[in-house]
């Protein structure tokens, strides 16, 4: 992975279920709309499925590390047989990048299978995993997910159903999730009564599908109904969708990412109600309301960065174009350039279009400036390209804590904008000036529509944990 060098959050993870009530094999659809959430999850990715009308534990999956057309072929894909499944695409924030870590888990135990896929970061998974490994419990990960799993399959053996087994375990767990679970005749959503991670609902033909994002919908030619509120268990099964609200706040009390709407979505995604392009538009309107400056050119980094360029030029009059020229076909994993050598890691992914920037004074538009590394590398390569001026603006406010809901934040010390005024940071990365979207912007962003900030203010919806639980479980 390229963390370091491409300067850039991570996000944990993508999930996607689906059942077929006529009985289709549903693995080319999870691929499909996997393939729709790639930009979630780099790492690995996988597919578990089931037939519903056959043996009670009888589950394929397939998972591998890599990207979705790494991993499956269409022999692979042929092979996973059954008419109810669940896919998951993964980046991890705790937990290593191997095989044994890679979704969906399926666990037997003896009530059955279950196979599992979640999206978030538990803050007090290290306290339930000790617990059960007191009490015998073998793990063969080092990922929150398989205390989930364990919880569910434990409350499953003194509970009548999955689903009451789901609101027991989410009784115990705290911090960011979405999950989606496959019993041998149920499909589960369930979403953390905060609802830091999307999930919506959709239906194709006889077939009803959860899934992170609508955009994985879309891709599938499914109807999306509607988004899993904060706290909801939905259980579906041949008769129909089941919800259970016990576990739901009060909607002021909910607290959604935020960087849903700035970075990690795909902006053809709408997630509770609000689209993911139209908050992008609104923030770079707000920028150039908060931070204007005289320009020539406005230009997004590819590709949350073009969204909120395209509103900063809307709202200034200043003309909208393209600098840069980005390589599609570089992944997370790609093989990174040594020290030595002259290739930055950077300029791989990213090429300057020097006729549209030569003797023109630029605003560059980005989502976000984490360690300083790529903005530093992005302000240069616009100067080298002829830009007479470099204005950068950022579609969020500074970065000053760590995040412990599953998004890719480190440590206090490394983040650019800690003990550091904005004059210092333009200084840094060697930009004309520099500008943050206002904190008091991002409720305005998502229409009022309750999130979390606490990487911006350092206040949780929920107590932070005492450690730094983001790494991994190894001892």
């Amino acid at each position: 992975m390229s963390r370091e060098n491409f300067d850039k959050l991570g996000e944990e993870c993508g999930v996607f279920g689906i059942y077929d009530f006529d009985g289709n094999d549903v693995a080319s659809t999870i691929y499909y709309g996997l393939f729709a959430l790639q930009h979630r999850g780099q790492e690995s990715c996988g597919i578990a499925v089931s037939d519903t009308n056959g043996p009670k534990r009888n589950v394929t999956s397939q998972k591998g590390m890599g990207l979705c057309n790494e991993v499956f072929t269409p022999d692979s894909l042929q092979a996973l047989k059954g008419d109810i499944g669940v896919g998951h695409v993964r980046y991890s924030t705790a937990g290593e990048s191997v095989p044994e870590n890679a979704q969906p888990l399926v666990l037997n135990y003896v009530k059955g299978t279950l196979g599992l896929a979640h999206n978030g970061n538990l803050i007090n998974a290290l306290e339930l995993r000790e617990e059960l490994e007191q009490t015998g419990a073998i793990f063969q990960t080092t990922i929150d997910s398989e205390v989930i799993a364990y919880h569910i399959a434990r409350e499953r053996v003194n509970t009548s159903s999955i689903e009451k087994a789901v609101a027991k375990a989410m009784q115990k767990i705290k911090g960011a999730y979405s999950l989606i679970v496959m019993s041998p005749r149920k499909l589960i959503g369930a979403r953390d009564p905060y609802g830091f991670k999307p999930l919506c609902i959709g239906k194709r033909d006889n077939a009803f599908v959860l899934a992170s994002e609508s955009c994985a919908l879309d891709t599938i030619g499914a109807e999306f109904i509607r988004d899993v509120n904060p706290g909801e268990i939905v259980t579906i099964t041949k008769d129909g969708i089941q919800s259970d609200c016990s576990m739901c706040l009060p909607q002021e009390k909910t607290a959604r990412c935020i960087f849903e709407y700035i970075y990690f979505a795909r902006p053809d995604s709408e997630i509770d109600g609000i689209g993911v392009y139209h908050s992008r538009i609104q923030a770079g309107k707000y920028l150039a309301q908060d931070s204007p400056v005289e320009a020539d050119l406005v230009v997004g980094v590819p590709e949350s960065g073009n969204a909120a360029a395209l509103g900063y030029s809307l709202e200034s009059g200043i003309p909208y174009g393209t600098a840069f020229v980005k390589n599609g076909y570089v992944g997370r994993t790609f093989i990174k350039p040594g020290q030595s050598s002259r290739e930055s890691s950077v300029q791989i992914k990213l090429n300057v279009l020097k006729e549209a920037v030569k003797g023109k004074r630029v605003i560059m538009i980005d989502d976000s400036i984490v360690r300083g590394t790529t903005s530093d590398r992005i302000v240069s390569m616009l100067r080298e390209a002829g830009a007479t001026e470099v204005h950068v603006r950022i579609s969020s406010p500074p970065f000053l804590w760590p995040c412990y809901f599953g998004t890719d934040i480190p440590e206090r010390e490394q983040l650019i904008a800690y003990n550091r005024s904005i004059n210092q940071i333009c200084e840094v990365i060697g930009a004309d000036s520099l500008g943050y979207l206002r904190e008091e912007r991002l409720s305005e962003m998502v229409q009022g529509l309750p999130i979390c900030k606490g990487c911006f203010t350092g206040k949780y919806p929920m107590e932070p944990p005492t450690r730094d639980i983001r790494g991994n479980f190894e001892r």
